[in-house]
Formats: C-alpha cells, structure tokens, sequence
C-alpha cells in the first residue's frame, strides 16, 4: 500500500490524503503541486526521479487504511538536485 505522506518535504504544506495536488516520486517523496512545479522542475530532490501526480484516497478506505503521520519536512527548502 502507497505510504501517503501529510505534507510537502518543501513548504510543509498540509497534503490531505483524500485530496489531489499532490505529487511523488517512486521513493514517495512528497511534494506540492507549486514546489514540485515552480521549484523544482518536476524532478525529485532526493532521487532526481520524475514527480507524479499522488492518487487520492477516499474518506471511507482512509477510515479502514489511514495516510501516514510521518512529516518529512526540510526547513531551508528544496532545490533542485544536479
């Protein structure tokens, strides 16, 4: 099952499992729509992997398999790796 991550790694924006606008790189990093775009060029960080668009979750399987609470969160920002 996908880890859904509550939170940009970037900006430390709330990423609510069961809304859209949030994207992932197959390690699951976790990112939002405007950092993932703007910042960092649609390339993860971390891996240099490409960054998806995150399925949602509905409310009712969140019930039964909650996201993760796991924060990743980097206070000085992202930057594009080389």
């Amino acid at each position: 099952m996908l880890q859904m991550r509550p939170g940009c790694e970037c900006c430390d924006k709330d990423l609510p499992a069961h809304e859209a606008g949030a994207r992932i790189c197959s390690y699951k990093c976790t990112f939002c729509e405007t950092c993932a775009t703007s910042v960092l060029g649609g390339k993860c960080p971390n891996c240099g992997g490409e960054l998806v668009a995150r399925p949602t979750r509905s409310l009712a399987r969140l019930a039964k398999h909650p996201a993760s609470t796991e924060r990743v969160y980097k206070p000085g920002g992202c930057v594009q790796s080389a």
